[in-house]
């Protein structure tokens, strides 16, 4: 049932896939796979292959992966990506010797796969419970890993109809989760092999934090200090609705906003409901930068880096499907808001527990809370180490889950 469930989605997937932007890329992304490994793949190496669904968890990962290639330099890495959204934003990674979409999770494909790669180890990220692949490792005596992961009673394993699917949980060498319901509930089950490591994202936000670069237009536009500046990282439109109503009513708040979607129809529909001055990134000097009040990021790959320089962040998506990244943001001492989308991000449960964060519901909400953080110092400035806090006490999940495989495995 399972494999023919594959079966139909890759089918669905192409069938749309002329009509689908992502199900075009995907499609045609791991047609090239096979074609990649066997240009790429040097025979007399070893390889560590690591996979991660989607950018996020990508980024989840990253951590993990360098330090393998500075301890352990010996192995060559072989990254593959599910979503389009990882891939094409990272297929030229530098830190993964061979990155590829991984082919959909068929027999034909899996047995083609590894016998190419010949994985030495093999680690899943987070959330990633692919059943031919797994089974197919065991088989093969490769030992996996997945790290950072999550496990709630509400998924299939755990199910009464999921008993058959439980037993990919028995494929992993070790299974390094994020807290201690995770390690509780997988016990229940007789998984024993796993242990808590926490969340490898705090270090990769840290991390980047660390080699923060400045950014002179983004300087220049928050140069005059008595300026109160939000930044807006990820958000959609029912996120946008709220915030620019607030900032077209507060002269004293400067905003940077960087939406989750760039397409021309939504940065004119953010533009239209701006009532002060506003420039694009991609039009902006470090001269005219001044002259405006609100910054649209019209591009990828800054918004980590950004929210250096805002006194406080909104963090879009909860009033969707669920919110962005807190972490990226928290890590430079600011407080983070969020819509009340929520429920299955821990960190969003810690943060607002130390204080450095708080959930909205609406409008209301949000010009209450940032009314206070903008008026009162005192509650700005102990949100603010609040904030910061929470990300620097949950710092060393990579250090932990090097030190099992190495054990384990790496030598």
């Amino acid at each position: 049932m399972y494999t023919f469930g594959i079966v139909l989605y890759a089918f669905v997937a192409r069938l749309i896939a002329p009509f689908h932007k992502k199900a075009k890329l995907m499609t045609k992304g791991q047609r090239q796979t096979f074609d990649i490994l066997k240009e790429k793949r040097i025979p007399e190496a070893e390889y560590i292959w690591v996979h991660a669904s989607s950018l996020g968890e990508f980024e989840q990962g990253r951590p993990v992966i360098e330090k393998i290639k500075q301890k352990f330099p010996q192995y060559k890495i072989v990254l593959t990506f599910f979503s389009p959204s990882g891939y094409e934003i990272r297929k030229n990674y530098e830190g993964a010797d061979i990155v590829c979409y991984l082919p959909f999770d068929l027999p034909r494909n899996v047995n083609r796969f590894l016998n190419i790669v010949q994985p030495k180890m093999t680690i899943f990220i987070k959330y990633e419970f692919w059943m031919n692949y797994l089974c197919s490792c065991k088989k093969r005596n490769v030992p996996t890993f997945i790290i950072s992961a999550v496990f709630r009673p509400n998924q299939i394993f755990f199910r009464w109809y999921g008993k058959d699917y439980r037993k990919v949980l028995h494929t992993y060498e070790w299974l390094f989760v994020q807290e201690q319901s995770s390690l509780e509930l997988l016990r229940k089950y007789n998984v024993n092999n796993v242990s808590i490591s926490g969340d490898t994202r705090f270090d990769r936000v840290y991390n980047i934090s660390e080699q923060h670069k400045e950014i002179p237009i983004i300087k220049n536009f928050v140069k005059e200090r008595e300026s109160f500046v939000l930044v807006a990282g990820s958000t959609w439109p029912q996120d946008e609705d709220i915030l620019i109503d607030y900032f077209n009513n507060h002269p004293e708040m400067k905003l940077i906003i960087a939406p989750h979607e760039i397409h021309e129809d939504h940065l004119q529909s953010i533009l239209s409901k701006i009532k002060r001055p506003v420039i694009k990134y991609s039009l902006a000097t470090e001269e005219n930068i001044k002259e405006n009040d609100c910054l649209i990021i019209d591009c990828f790959g800054l918004l980590s880096s950004i929210y250096k320089y805002g006194n406080m962040a909104y963090i879009g998506g909860g009033f969707g499907s669920g919110i962005h990244n807190i972490l990226e943001a928290a890590v430079y001492d600011i407080p983070v808001v969020f819509g009340p989308n929520y429920q299955k991000f821990k960190e969003a449960h810690g943060i607002i527990a130390t204080g450095g964060g708080f959930s909205i519901k609406d409008k209301t909400d949000f010009v209450f809370i940032a009314d206070k953080l903008i008026n009162e110092k005192n509650t700005l400035k102990t949100a603010s180490e609040n904030a910061g806090n929470y990300v620097k006490k949950n710092l060393g999940a990579t250090d932990i889950i090097m030190k099992k495989l190495s054990e384990i495995k790496l030598r």
